[in-house]
């Protein structure tokens, strides 16, 4: 340990000879650890923040939404567009669900409806959703005031509603929304409640369903909007009128595990496939999506992380370098070392201890600027997350170290292999 620190001094001293040139150095080690913490810090944070999304659909759920089919599909058998477009899932199609597939645990039918929420003279344009109380669950919802809907309300048919945050604020800006009215269509109904205001995602390419606005939706029993509402919408466009004709929006399925989800996917693929011929039902496997966005967040992890690592090698080159010219420049000192009892291993091991201390301090310093990196980017770049973590430190830290010693070796062999007598009469 004596030998090592007198070498750990000795090596320090000839670097600080050269400032500029060790300092320069250093810097390309600085910018290559910045440059991993930093790539892997955006690839983990977009990956997080896809998977984040694609968990608050759930794991364990399996999402049949209604799907409007393409004009082609809507035409007649004359040739003629239809005027009623019927398409999307039944009432039937849930209770075949229920009916016929084991794994089920809980099953959520939902209906949603575009409408002008009114209060007076403020209004908002949002979504009525018909559902049932067990929609709070599936979809994390928490309560800042009053309930949400019950068994009992949907049973009886009772004109409730739960306000989203934001419907609620734009709806009642100066009062206590809680057993005030609303008006939905010709119809008044009564606040019972006001749901936790919380982030809007903005969904992906691959995960459509995760674009959500919990916000401004509103919320009423099931069977209320179906008698309120019925199944047919009126659509007036360019002058003629067009009726949209659908009973559910979308069927939820939740199973007890994970592994129940794709032994599910098939039969309920099975349960409403053959009934729907418009290919009118889509399905979404939020726990395929999740298996996705893993295996792409690793290759993109791979790909950021081998591009930001050519930095690193960059640096090393530049050790090399460094320790080449340096080895040149000490001829004569090694000589001397040589003929006064130095031996071959400690001539390695102190030009060794030389680029560990130059790689050394690169990678601290780069570990510093790779924390600094990230924050910018979240900061300038509005949406865009960020995130360090332990390992990509540890990695990036390590990889410093070890080029260090890597591109360091072969110019210590080289001093060490010298000839005394040859490196005594070297000028």
């Amino acid at each position: 340990m004596g030998r090592i620190w007198r070498g750990l001094k000795l090596g320090m001293k000839s670097l600080l000879l050269h400032k500029l040139r060790s300092g320069l150095t250093v810097l390309g080690i600085v910018f290559g650890v910045a440059a991993v913490i930093s790539m892997l810090a955006i690839a983990e944070g977009t990956s997080r923040e896809a998977k984040e999304q694609i968990r608050a659909l759930g794991a364990t759920n399996i999402i049949v939404r209604s799907m409007k089919p393409s004009d082609e599909t809507l035409a007649s058998s004359s040739g003629r567009p239809t005027m009623i477009l019927n398409y999307g899932l039944k009432y039937a199609d849930f209770d075949r669900m229920v009916e016929t597939i084991p794994t089920i645990s809980k099953i959520l039918p939902i209906r949603e409806i575009r409408k002008q929420i009114r209060h007076g003279q403020y209004a908002l344009e949002g979504l009525v959703v018909g559902t049932t109380h067990e929609f709070a669950d599936f979809n994390l919802l928490r309560m800042e005031k009053g309930r949400f809907l019950t068994a009992s309300d949907n049973d009886t048919y009772q004109n409730y509603v739960v306000l989203g945050a934001e419907a609620a604020a734009t709806l009642f800006p100066y009062e206590d929304p809680l057993n005030q009215t609303v008006r939905l269509g010709t119809d008044y109904y009564t606040v019972i409640g006001v749901t936790s205001r919380r982030a809007s995602s903005t969904g992906t390419v691959n995960n459509p369903l995760a674009a959500k606005d919990y916000n401004k939706d509103v919320y009423i029993p099931l069977n209320t909007c179906k008698i309120r509402f019925g199944e047919r919408i009126m659509d007036n466009r360019s002058g003629s009128r067009q009726a949209e004709e659908t009973q559910l929006t979308q069927i939820t399925i939740q199973v007890k595990t994970m592994e129940d989800v794709l032994p599910t996917v098939p039969l309920v693929q099975a349960s409403y496939e053959k009934y729907h011929y418009k290919k009118d039902v889509e399905m979404v496997v939020p726990y395929d999506l999740l298996l996705s966005a893993e295996r792409q967040a690793r290759q993109f992890a791979i790909i950021l992380g081998t591009i930001a690592a050519i930095s690193l090698l960059v640096g090393g080159i530049g050790i090399m370098n460094i320790m080449l010219a340096t080895v040149t420049e000490r001829t004569r000192e090694i000589g001397i070392r040589r003929a006064l009892g130095a031996k071959q291993r400690d001539i390695t091991q102190q030009f060794l201890i030389e680029t560990v201390v130059l790689s050394g301090v690169g990678g601290l310093l780069g570990v510093a600027v790779g924390f600094l990196i990230p924050l910018l980017i979240v900061f300038f770049v509005q949406g865009q997350k960020a995130i360090v973590t332990g390992y990509s430190v540890m990695l990036s830290f390590g990889i410093s170290v070890a080029v260090g010693i890597l591109f360091g070796i072969y110019p210590a062999r080289r001093a060490a292999m010298m000839d005394p007598i040859e490196a005594l009469r070297h000028e």
